[in-house]
């Protein structure tokens, strides 16, 4: 029987919220039981057994133990969590998690890659690769490249840097490249947590470059939110729009987008940057197709017919399409979700170029979900199925990801500012276009070091900017609503 009663959506942007996200979200402690588990746990299974997308992999429930804590019962449900479902999550304060995952957190605002100071593999290194605006970092003039090399006057090791990291106040001893060696200065900065809210428009520009005939908009986009959580509630899909539109005015014949610190986000946000950008926009093109659970599929097909399953681009009178033959995408291993989704959508319609490292990995996307009766605050993460392009296409749902079209190293020290000719990734995206950059300042990059990586991550400071999700607006009327 398909059900959905008993079952809430959390509501953010004052939409229905579908999720897609990387992993539990448990603290370092196991949450004690409280007397409603039994009631809880019971919850949790009805609603995997109806619309998760493994529902027909689930253990029987005679198998399970309901007095368990909840979020270690729900670690038992979940279909080959290191390989397969690597991605669906439980919470003891879904209405906590809701605010995270609209971009709100406190943060020192800082986005980041590890990497060991020296060949003992001991002492590490925190190498800024962004710092988000208007956040504490930002405040006392941190930037892209810094490279922090002690925290508190103590040196920073794998074993101590999460430690650190959680203190509410740090100070950060700055580095500096010499002879190929990173060493500390006598620079420190002290930075203080605070609440911040991400503009994901992080940067963009206009780059002519007249001998080759080119004129080239370059957008750094971090996360797709259509806008804050109340008020203007599209702010930063206006701002996107805003943005295509000087490129429109400019003649724009080339467009870079930089996704490499994007880890997914409202399926909206990524529909009206995909139909910014599409070539021959039209409303009955279709950017993607879902796929829900067998159970789910046949119902919604019967109810809705299956025009149900198709999301279409949308009419955008800023698309630059038309002036487009292709769309450059750079990429690292944290382009993930809604990001990835974008660049399959717009395969069948142009070509999509991508530079930089493999992407993520996920094209599932799922539900974030709580009890109408709010019996208690628990929710559930749950995925409900996949998504395809056009073609049917979405090959790309594993630790390989998209694999790039050109593979370009993002780890040369120093690092160059986000859009500067020599910053490797725009850098390759240039070459390609047919654009000659002079070898003056080229020289000097190359004699730069390679990053040591501790783990080849880039992460951020804000814990959920490390997890990939995919937020869908809405969903087909369910049974029982």
């Amino acid at each position: 029987m398909l059900r959905f009663n008993n079952i809430k959506f959390i509501t953010v942007f004052s939409i229905s919220l579908l999720v897609f996200t990387a992993c539990s979200k448990k603290d370092d402690t196991t949450v004690t039981p409280s007397d409603n588990t039994q009631q809880i746990n019971q919850w949790i299974y009805d609603t995997m057994s109806d619309a998760y997308y493994w529902f027909d992999q689930l253990p029987a429930i005679s198998t399970l133990t309901l007095t368990d804590a909840s979020d270690d019962f729900f670690e038992k449900l979940v279909y080959q969590r290191s390989s397969v479902d690597r991605f669906s999550m439980v919470t003891d304060d879904v209405d906590e998690l809701a605010k995270e995952f609209n971009g709100v957190s406190k943060v020192f605002g800082i986005r980041y890659m590890l990497g060991y100071l020296d060949n003992t593999q001991t002492n590490v290194g925190i190498v800024l690769t962004q710092v988000i605006g208007g956040s504490p970092a930002a405040v006392v003039g941190l930037n892209r490249g810094d490279i922090i090399v002690k925290i508190n006057g103590q040196n920073i090791t794998s074993s101590n840097f999460s430690s650190l990291m959680g203190n509410e106040t740090v100070t950060f001893t700055l580095g500096s490249i010499s002879n190929g060696t990173i060493t500390a200065t006598s620079k420190t900065v002290s930075v203080t947590k605070a609440e911040v809210t991400e503009n994901p428009i992080a940067f963009s520009s206009i780059v002519q470059k007249p001998s080759a005939n080119k004129t080239i908009g370059y957008l750094v986009y971090t996360q797709f939110v259509p806008g804050l959580d109340s008020g203007d509630t599209l702010k930063y899909d206006n701002q996107l729009r805003s943005i295509f539109a000087d490129f429109k005015a400019a003649g724009v014949n080339e467009l870079v987008l930089d996704l490499r610190f994007n880890p997914g986000g409202y399926i909206s946000s990524a529909t009206t940057l995909a139909s910014l950008i599409v070539n021959n926009l039209t409303t009955n093109k279709i950017f993607f197709k879902d796929q829900y659970n067998s159970k789910y599929q046949t119902y919604f097909a019967k109810q809705y017919g299956s025009n149900i399953f198709n999301n279409y681009f949308s009419i955008e009178k800023n698309n630059i399409g038309n002036n487009l033959n292709r769309v450059f995408v750079l990429t690292s291993n944290g382009t993930a979700s809604s990001s990835e989704l974008v660049i399959n959508g717009l395969k069948p319609y142009m070509q999509v170029i991508t530079i930089g490292e493999h992407t993520y990995g996920k094209n599932l996307f799922g539900t974030l979900i709580a009890d109408d009766q709010k019996r208690w605050k628990w929710g559930i993460y749950m995925m409900l199925g996949i998504t395809q392009n056009a073609n049917g296409e979405s090959d790309y749902g594993n630790i390989n990801g998209i694999a790039p079209t050109y593979a370009v190293d993002d780890n040369v020290l120093p690092i160059q500012p986000l859009g500067n000719d020599y910053e490797p990734l725009f850098n390759k995206a240039l070459t390609v276009m047919g654009v000659s950059i002079p070898n003056t300042n080229g020289a000097r990059q190359n004699a730069g070091i390679l990053l040591n990586y501790t783990t080849h991550e880039n992460y951020a400071d804000n814990p959920m900017r490390n997890e990939k999700f995919m937020i869908k607006n809405y969903l087909p009327k369910l049974i029982n609503e």
